[in-house]
């Protein structure tokens, strides 16, 4: 079975233009034209289609939508990743829903903010022995008073932040872009960045430290992180699961060979 290319526009969403101007780049041919000179499209090209959009979706640009389907043949496997993708934004979304949900309604009733409800999912207190065993507990005392000083404001802008950079490694991943490439690496570039930023942490100790040991500190600090990524379940949930920690390791290393 197969459709036309104004059936497809339609139940796609996009346009028989859109879909001509695919075909003349390469990006997605139709698997037959008609006598008449119609585009036809079988299950397949239906299939790549539903990537190509998704990866619109992700905000790439056609060029590097072109090397995504080349490199990633495995329709199934790269679909998976983008459905983890989407489970990812789904519950953000969904958290978002809820917090500003309460946050009407308090002031519609008049009630008090709180803002546990507002900032609800970050608790870096669950952390405080792990961190102390790893860094001691000079690095959870520096980071404890660093976050309990921000205002509201201040933490939600960090939390964004940070929630931001857990998606676009995401997104990244579920591209199939290489550890390497300039996109992933200039992702890797905002997370060393984002661990520097943090008092307390090794990264944060060493930066400022333009000799050899502290740039030393700083890339034994993220490719350990890394591998803790893949290593410990909890954090290889930020990343979607083992594999997109796998390629947020891959690219911190080569960020931290070539940068640190």
């Amino acid at each position: 079975m197969d459709w036309s290319i104004q059936d497809i526009a339609r139940l796609a969403g996009t346009t028989s233009r859109t879909l001509r101007h695919y075909d003349e780049i390469g990006l997605l041919k139709p698997s037959r034209t008609g006598p008449n000179g119609y585009r036809y499209y079988n299950q397949a090209a239906l299939v790549e289609l539903q990537r190509i959009l998704l990866l619109r979706g992700l905000g790439l640009g056609l060029p590097v939508i072109g090397q995504v389907l080349q490199n990633e043949t495995d329709a199934a496997k790269a679909l998976a990743g983008h459905l983890e993708w989407l489970k990812q934004e789904k519950d953000r979304l969904s958290r978002q829903i809820a917090s500003v949900t309460q946050t009407i309604n308090a002031v519609q009733g008049g009630g008090d903010i709180m803002a546990e409800d507002m900032f609800n999912g970050f608790d870096h207190t669950q952390y405080k022995d792990e961190v102390e065993e790893r860094w001691g507990k000079d690095a959870y005392t520096k980071g404890d008073s660093w976050w309990r000083g921000m205002g509201a404001d201040e933490k939600a802008a960090w939390k964004q932040r940070s929630q931001q950079l857990g998606q676009d490694w995401i997104a990244a991943a579920a591209a199939g872009i290489a550890p390497g490439s300039v996109d992933a690496q200039a992702i890797a570039r905002r997370h060393v960045d984002w661990l520097t930023g943090i008092p307390g942490t090794p990264a944060s100790d060493a930066q400022g430290g333009a000799d050899d040991h502290g740039r030393a500190a700083i890339k034994q600090y993220v490719t350990g992180l890394g591998e803790m990524y893949v290593a410990d379940p909890r954090f290889a949930r930020n990343y979607g699961g083992a594999d997109g920690a796998a390629f947020v390791r891959d690219a911190l290393k080569i960020y931290a060979e070539e940068n640190l």
